[in-house]
C-alpha cells in the first residue's frame, strides 16, 4: 500500500447554522489547515498515488478566500468539509480539517 499525504492552508469565512444560540452563527473567518491522506495499492501510469498538484487544485482551488457558505451545499462546520473533502479527493481515505491550532475535525473512510 502506497501513502501520501497533501497540507493546505486555506483562508475562507463561513457562518454556521446551529440549533443553540454561538458566535459562531455571524460571518467569521479562519487560516485552516487542511491534510488529506490518500492511498493505493497500485500507482498511477505517472508513479503517484494522486497528483499533490491536483489536490490543491481540487480543494485550495474551491475553498481558498471564499465564503464557505456560498461554495458548499451544507453547514459547513469543520466536520462537514473533511467529509465533502474526503469524498472529492481521488484515493483520499482521510482528512483532517483544523480551525484553529486547537480545533481539529477528521473524517476517515471505513
Amino acid at each position: 500500500m502506497y501513502y501520501v499525504c497533501k497540507r493546505l492552508e486555506i483562508s475562507a469565512a463561513h457562518s454556521l447554522m446551529l440549533s443553540y444560540e454561538s458566535k459562531c452563527e455571524a460571518l467569521h473567518g479562519h487560516n485552516w489547515i487542511v491534510k488529506v491522506y490518500c492511498r493505493s495499492e497500485q500507482l498511477n501510469a505517472d508513479g503517484m498515488v494522486t497528483d499533490f498538484t491536483a489536490i490543491k487544485r481540487d480543494i485550495e482551488g474551491r475553498l481558498d478566500h471564499r465564503n464557505l457558505n456560498e461554495v458548499l451545499p451544507f453547514n459547513p462546520t469543520a466536520e462537514n468539509i473533511a467529509r465533502w473533502i474526503c469524498d472529492n479527493v481521488p484515493n483520499a481515505y482521510k482528512v483532517e480539517v483544523w480551525e484553529s491550532e486547537n480545533n481539529m475535525a477528521a473524517f476517515e473512510k471505513d
